[in-house]
């Protein structure tokens, strides 16, 4: 007979790999999609990602440093390069708050009383899952380098970090990216278009119209930002036009080569996206639990 935890593991794991289905689904220019690989990476590639990593993300007996390291390492077996770090990274505090959320808590106040309770073992599992996926200009660090032995807990390491990389920012923050502006962005789309690979879309326009992508900037610099951040604000006015946003694919398709051939890959805002669609359903889990 099949517990009420394994039963939870088993849901976390099917709407995680949904969560990664769906944002492979959506046309997210300079991004592997459905619609164009790119970067040496396919969408072949990203879905056996999102299945071996699954079940040591889930896996309620782990450690968060223990989940992340070990979906990290599974990834690296299976496609040999890394394609779901951040996805990595950013989902696996928010298995850990459903694994241990008191039954009145929102997921919101789950997450934080994860994030607040992280420990330096959970940091050294990391620096390891980071040193292995060997991210695109990682470089070094003058402080709590990952090639050395952390001295902080796993949060604190992210603090260092957070001023250069907008996923370090959400352990710090309480994931506000993610809470206070993409949901509300997705639950809008979802209203005007009922799709939910459209919804991503625009979760992911809407972020690369505001913040920098640190993952383009880690390899580039911010030269090319305020461009993705014209194309992106550009790229939202033409979908507010149409009666179908299938009619802005031209658009789509001409910011996506532009991007692609010049190696820019927002990856740190497809990997909130993937995080945000993933809130979603977290966030449906729990109501459906309440009512």
């Amino acid at each position: 007979m099949m517990t009420l935890g394994k039963l939870l593991d088993e849901q976390l794991s099917d709407f995680y790999q949904q969560a990664c289905e769906i944002e492979l689904q959506a046309f997210k220019p300079g991004n592997v999609s459905v619609y164009a690989d790119g970067h040496d990476m396919t969408v072949a590639d990203f879905r056996i990602s999102a299945k071996v990593s699954a079940e040591p993300l889930c896996h309620s007996a782990y450690s968060l440093g223990e989940k992340i390291y070990y979906a990290v390492k599974a990834t690296r077996a299976a496609v040999g390069c890394n394609t779901n770090l951040g996805i990595i990274l950013l989902c696996a505090p928010l298995i850990q708050a459903m694994q241990n959320r008191a039954s009145d808590a929102s997921l919101r106040q789950a997450l934080t009383v994860v994030l607040e309770t992280t420990t330096q073992e959970d940091a050294a599992w990391v620096y390891k899952a980071i040193s292995l996926a060997s991210p695109g200009g990682l470089g070094s660090a003058d402080q709590q380098d990952v090639a050395e032995k952390p001295t902080v807990n796993l949060t604190e390491a992210m603090v260092l970090a957070s001023s250069k990389d907008r996923i370090a920012l959400q352990y710090t923050s309480y994931y506000q990216d993610i809470f206070d502006f993409g949901l509300a962005i997705y639950y809008n789309a979802m209203r005007e278009w009922g799709k939910q690979d459209w919804a991503a879309l625009f979760v992911y326009a809407s972020l690369l119209s505001r913040f920098p992508d640190s993952h383009i900037e880690r390899k580039q610099g911010s030269k090319y930002t305020p461009e993705i951040t014209t194309m992106m604000a550009a790229l939202l006015h033409q979908l507010s036009l149409v009666a179908m946003p299938e009619q802005a694919l031209p658009l789509l398709y001409t910011l996506d080569q532009s991007l692609k051939a010049r190696g820019l890959n927002p990856g740190t805002m497809a990997d909130l996206t993937v995080a945000t669609v993933f809130t979603v359903f977290l966030e449906d889990i729990i109501q459906i639990k309440s009512s």
